[in-house]
């Protein structure tokens, strides 16, 4: 039995299937763990949701901004965003079925993969001070809001960049929203784990003060093995702990699956027949 994890999905459908016969998936033996991100910008959201509701009982997603993204569509709190692919699933006879399991996912998700061998997987980063445990209760705090009867309540008041740091004391909605912020939107932050959410390029362009969440000395999660994508112009990154499996299939980069027993990387190229782009012409 294999164990892997796939980067961001996005909807690209086609892509996913090619990585999957790629790496000669077996969803009666394998594992797939997903970063999250699984729909949106590509042509094959509702596919992809199928798929991965038809193999639930083979895959670990944890949600990303995309998917709460959409959560929120649905619910009518917002309307979509210029570049969304949501229509199709939004339309779809089984929408509240997809849409129903999609909530009932994780935000962190920490397993063992072999003797020894275990990995964090959320879906952008987590804050300095957060340790593995704690990253795992909080996210299930927000697990708990989003799963229950009054969830609706909860992505009401989801959006929004304030507070921008952990406060032990937090409560109510804005404890709520710097966990998911944290967990699904995160990329850098000051040492004090101050979060800023418009920056998106490469490395070498991080403002100071600032830092990739990864590389801050202080960060309580040193020596854990975690998981993450979100990041797209990082790249795939494997060093230190830190495997970002991001690498930008929707632009035009590649799909990238990770063994987590042997930590080799498969890859396929973008698929032009998920670019909604190409689908227009």
């Amino acid at each position: 039995m294999a164990t892997y994890a796939i980067g961001d999905i996005q909807g690209c459908y086609h892509a996913l299937l090619a990585l999957l016969d790629r790496i000669d998936f077996d969803p009666a033996q394998d594992q797939l763990w997903l970063v999250g991100d699984l729909i949106n910008r590509g042509s094959g959201s509702l596919e992809v949701l199928r798929w991965c509701y038809a193999h639930q009982a083979s895959i670990h997603v944890v949600l990303g901004n995309h998917d709460l993204h959409a959560l929120v569509v649905a619910a009518g709190f917002v309307r979509a965003h210029r570049g969304d692919t949501l229509d199709g699933l939004l339309a779809a006879p089984d929408k509240d079925v997809l849409l129903n399991w999609l909530r009932h996912q994780r935000l962190a998700y920490c397993a063992e993969v072999a003797p020894g061998l275990s990995y964090l997987m959320v879906h952008a980063g987590v804050l300095p001070e957060w340790t593995s445990e704690q990253v795992l209760a909080y996210a299930a705090e927000v697990e708990v809001a989003l799963q229950g009867p009054n969830y609706l309540d909860f992505l009401a008041h989801m959006y929004g960049n304030l507070p921008n740091r952990w406060q032990d004391d937090l409560t109510g909605i804005d404890r709520l929203r710097v966990i998911t912020n944290a967990l699904t939107r995160l990329r850098v932050c000051t040492l004090a784990g101050e979060m800023e959410f418009q920056f998106k390029g490469e490395l070498a362009d991080v403002p100071a003060p600032y830092l990739p969440w990864f590389a801050l000395k202080n960060r309580a999660t040193q020596n854990t093995q975690v998981i993450f994508g979100h990041w797209s112009a990082l790249g795939l990154q494997q060093q230190h702990n830190v495997y970002a499996l991001d690498t930008g299939c929707l632009w035009g980069g590649q799909l990238t699956a990770m063994n987590l027993q042997t930590k080799a990387i498969s890859q396929v190229p973008s698929d032009p027949s998920d670019n909604p782009r190409r689908l227009q012409l």
